[in-house]
């Protein structure tokens, strides 16, 4: 539990004035967010992270503030005395709009509503992909920065996901050799695809309604705050349809397809990208999967990695040339 007095000595650590409300934040696996009402403004508290998490995620914010007019928490202002708290902590200013992992606002859109919020993520994943780097990679602490991959990018990727099996594994018994093999082929299919030369972008890695807020304002959606961007890194933008596409598909198919065909029509597709995104898809579900096996969570006793991950690659994707 958070103390009123300690909440206070957080804004008072970067002069953010007096506190007047506070709430927790809606929708979040892990509980690390707090809302902060004060006399100068609106502020979410992140705190309790993973290692490394806080000055990831700043160095992402500030990377989109910079080069691209996507909206994220910055200034980005992280505390890493734990005295206060017992961990570090981050205070971002809060983005405005409704909150999309909040259930009960979500039960209160219509279908234009849901229509118009994902065109607008698909926009807004687009206009992030608008900036190319010079490489692929992730983030070195060591640097405090993005670092170039080691190896050329479909060789990456590939252990990349093997790296996540191995960790789904080790997790529990439900992951079979039958499905390696599986997995592994997906990958030999998906290798040329990936190969195929491409300007390097800003993935976010978990990019979803659930990590955004959104305004309506002349009658159309935007996308008005970005967040959580601890997994960010340099790679293949194509990778980000991946989380919402598998959160629509199953039950709103159309709505998958309209947040495909909105962003590939913004940014086509390089030839392989059916088999690629195959392989973007199923590494996103290993991610899942692995966290679900290890907590023991979200699946049946009975269940299987590939009759559950199939569901959601089977379905070929829209627009693919």
């Amino acid at each position: 539990m958070l103390t009123h007095d300690q909440l206070q000595a957080a804004l008072d650590r970067f002069g953010l004035g007096e506190l007047t409300a506070a709430e927790a934040a809606p929708g979040w696996l892990f509980g690390q967010n707090v809302m902060l009402s004060t006399t100068r403004g609106e502020y979410v508290l992140r705190g309790n992270p993973h290692e490394g998490q806080l000055e990831r995620e700043r160095h992402a914010a500030e990377v989109i503030t910079r080069r691209t007019a996507v909206p994220v928490p910055w200034p980005y202002r992280i505390e890493e005395d734990t005295a206060l708290f017992g961990w570090p902590y981050a205070i971002m200013p809060r983005l405005p709009g409704v909150q999309l992992a909040d259930g009960d606002v979500r039960k209160a859109l219509t279908a234009d509503d849901r229509a118009g919020i994902v065109t607008a993520l698909a926009e807004c994943l687009a206009a992030l992909h608008d900036v190319a780097f010079e490489f692929a990679g992730v983030y070195d602490p060591a640097v405090r920065g993005f670092a170039p991959a080691p190896k050329p990018f479909a060789e990456w990727f590939g252990d990349w996901t093997r790296w996540w099996l191995e960790r789904c594994r080790a997790a529990s018994a439900a992951t079979t050799d039958e499905d390696v093999a599986w997995v592994e082929s997906v990958i030999a299919e998906a290798r040329p695809g990936l190969a195929e030369p491409f300007s390097p972008r800003l993935v976010h890695a978990d990019w979803k309604e659930g990590n955004a807020v959104a305004e309506r304002a002349d009658g159309r959606w935007r996308i008005s705050g970005v967040f959580d961007l601890a997994e960010t890194y340099l790679g293949d933008g194509e990778y980000d349809l991946a989380r919402a596409y598998c959160e629509y598909v199953l039950g709103r198919p159309q709505l998958a397809h309209l947040y495909q065909d909105t962003y590939l029509a913004l940014h086509p597709p390089r030839p392989g990208f059916e088999a690629r995104f195959r392989h973007y898809t199923l590494h996103d579900r290993l991610i899942i999967w692995e966290y679900g096996q290890r907590n023991g969570v979200w699946f049946r006793p009975d269940q299987t990695l590939r009759p559950w991950a199939e569901q959601f690659i089977a379905i070929a994707p829209t627009d693919s040339p």
